[in-house]
C-alpha cells in the first residue's frame, strides 16, 4: 500500500530535519598535496581521507606514513618496516592543519589538533571569515586562522568535501590539495599495522638516564 501524500510529507520532513542535526562526515578521497614557495612548486605528500580519517604520506618521512583519526583526537607516525608506531606531536604541520573541519568553524579542529600535538596554546583560536573563492573549480570558505599563540594562516576550506583545500602560513609559502579523486578507500589504509607496538621517545630518554650512558650536566658554579 502506497504512502498517502500527507505520509510522505511528514516522512520527507522527517528525514530533512535528521539530516540536518547529524554532523557531515568528510567523504571518501584522494589527493596529492603540493607547497609553493617563491614560485617555486614541489610534492608534499599523498593523502587519503574517509570520513573523520586520514592518511598522509610525506617524502620527508619516505619510510614512515601518518595516521589522523580527528574524532578522538590523534595523530601517529607510523614505521611499518620495524613495527612500530609513535605520537605524531610536532613532526610536521601538515597532520594539523588537513584535517576534516567544519566549514562554518574550522578553527575548532585545528585547535583540537594543536593540542594533540602539545603546542602551548592559551586560549580559544579565532578564525575571520573571508570571502569565497574558487580553488579549481571548487567553491571554498576562506578563513584568517589565528591560534591564541603563533602564527596566523589563511584556509580555504572545501564545503562539500569539509576538508582544507590550501593552507597559506604567514612567510607566503602555501600547500594545495590537488588531484582529488573522489573515491572508495580501503578502511586497513587508516588502521595501525597488526602487531604494531608503540614507541615512547620519553621512556627510552628515562631508560637512558639510569644507565652508564647518561651524562649528567654539571653543577653551576658557585
Amino acid at each position: 500500500m502506497s504512502a498517502t501524500p500527507g505520509l510522505r510529507s511528514g516522512l520527507l520532513a522527517l528525514m530533512v530535519a535528521w539530516t540536518a542535526g547529524t554532523p557531515s562526515r568528510a567523504q571518501q578521497f584522494s589527493a596529492e598535496l603540493t607547497r609553493t614557495q617563491d614560485g617555486v612548486t614541489t610534492a608534499a605528500g599523498h593523502l587519503r581521507v574517509s570520513g573523520d580519517k586520514v592518511r598522509l604520506d610525506s617524502p620527508d618521512f619516505p619510510d614512515a606514513f601518518f595516521l589522523i583519526d580527528g574524532s578522538k583526537p590523534a595523530a601517529y607516525l607510523v614505521r611499518p618496516a620495524p613495527g612500530v608506531f609513535m605520537d605524531a606531536r610536532q613532526s610536521t604541520a601538515l597532520v594539523r592543519l588537513f584535517v576534516p573541519v567544519d566549514p562554518d568553524n574550522p578553527c575548532r579542529q585545528w585547535q583540537a589538533m594543536a593540542q594533540v600535538a602539545g603546542l602551548a596554546d592559551q586560549g580559544d583560536w579565532h578564525c575571520e571569515p573571508a570571502p569565497a573563492e574558487t580553488i579549481g573549480a571548487r567553491e571554498t570558505m576562506v578563513y584568517r586562522a589565528t591560534p591564541a599563540s603563533g602564527r596566523p594562516f589563511v584556509g580555504w576550506i572545501d564545503r562539500v568535501h569539509r576538508f582544507p583545500l590550501r593552507i597559506r602560513t604567514d612567510d607566503g609559502a602555501s600547500i594545495t590539495a590537488e588531484s582529488i579523486r573522489n573515491e572508495q578507500q580501503a578502511s586497513g589504509l587508516f588502521e595501525l599495522p597488526k602487531g604494531a607496538r608503540k614507541f615512547d621517545p620519553q621512556a627510552l630518554i628515562e631508560l637512558v638516564k639510569q644507565s652508564d650512558v647518561w651524562v649528567a650536566a654539571p653543577g653551576s658554579a658557585p
